[in-house]
């Protein structure tokens, strides 16, 4: 049974959270280091990223217990909703592309001690684009209802979760690892990146004065706690409405944003790119201003968003966002700029 009223999220939760990632799928990742090695490792990684195939014939029979374990959606899953959160997602498709880039990944990226991982994998700030472009592969193909009716999608997500299994076995080895950080990839890192393509989601929306229905935006959060349960997060950090992901999200931010050398890398890498993919050079500053605007001054300054004062008066007094409006007009030769996010 999911809690029947409304939770908060203390420090005496959420701090034994973060020495725990994922015993079911770090021992597949274990196994396979065990029988395989490194080389085998590296191959099982090509495999995991590759949500095309969903075939596990090649795979150790560890990993196909895996899945044949965990290759179930929660007992609590509401179809309806869960329909209804996929048909919110394609109602707003190009602002949530928008605001994954913009928002929903360097607000991740504000939470310092989880960003160490992705900056001391060194991929996102040395292969940017190609990694947001992985990112809005698996959204877009997770979105696809047919793949939830055949099993494909429950495969792809499995393949996603063992994915951070083997770069968190590889990363609590790194010498440069700090134990203060908590585990890699543990289980409140995992509930906050949740939450981010969720809740924040719904939050942006909001910010960018998109009118929507608070069941419709429910429905978009239960998708993503189904999502996040077969991710393996811990269904204590799954929250069963908008007022426990507030709550789960204050909590996180209290815990866990503060400045730091691989949030402000991460976000100045991720803003090089987003600039480079606008049409012109006279609006370079616009995916500055979305995003300082939607993180909010707070966030955007501990992150080192720079400042941007006519841009940022464009942002706030339009009532639409007007970069998005730039990207996607149909005489722009770069108007599916954002939606490469989305699609391969």
């Amino acid at each position: 049974m999911r809690p029947a009223q409304t939770r908060t999220f203390n420090d005496t939760l959420l701090a034994p959270f973060r020495l725990v990632g994922d015993p079911a799928a770090d021992d597949v990742v274990m196994a396979v280091a065990q029988q395989q090695g490194r080389e085998g490792l590296a191959a099982f990684m090509r495999y995991l990223g590759d949500l095309k195939n969903v075939s596990l014939a090649e795979q150790l029979p560890e990993v196909v217990h895996f899945f044949e374990q965990q290759g179930h959606l929660p007992r609590w899953t509401d179809p309806k909703k869960m329909a209804q959160g996929m048909a919110f997602f394609w109602k707003h498709e190009t602002e949530v592309a928008l605001l994954l880039g913009c928002y929903s990944l360097p607000y991740c990226y504000a939470a310092a001690n989880g960003a160490q991982v992705l900056w001391l994998t060194e991929r996102i700030k040395k292969d940017t684009y190609k990694r947001l472009e992985e990112t809005g592969e698996f959204v877009f193909e997770i979105m696809q209802e047919r793949d939830w009716r055949n099993g494909r999608n429950v495969i792809k997500v499995l393949k996603i979760r063992l994915m951070h299994a083997v770069v968190r076995y590889f990363t609590s080895r790194y010498a440069q690892w700090d134990s203060a950080w908590g585990l890699p990839i543990n289980q409140e890192d995992m509930a906050g990146t949740n939450l981010a393509f969720s809740y924040i989601v719904v939050r942006g929306l909001r910010k960018m004065n998109v009118k929507t229905e608070t069941n419709d935006e429910e429905s978009y959060l239960h998708f993503w706690d189904i999502i996040g349960y077969l991710l393996g997060v811990n269904e204590r950090l799954l929250p069963i409405d908008l007022r426990e992901a507030y709550h789960l999200d204050r909590a996180i931010y209290r815990r866990q944003f503060k400045p730091s050398a691989a949030g402000k890398g991460l976000t100045q890498a991720l803003t090089k790119v987003l600039q480079n993919q606008v049409p012109t050079k006279q609006l370079q500053n616009f995916p500055i201003a979305q995003m300082r605007f939607l993180l909010g001054k707070e966030v955007a300054d501990l992150l080192e968003v720079p400042e941007v004062p006519l841009e940022d008066i464009v942002v706030r007094t339009s009532t639409r966002l007007p970069f998005l409006q730039f990207l996607f007009r149909n005489n722009t030769p770069d108007s599916d700029v954002l939606k490469t996010y989305l699609r391969k």
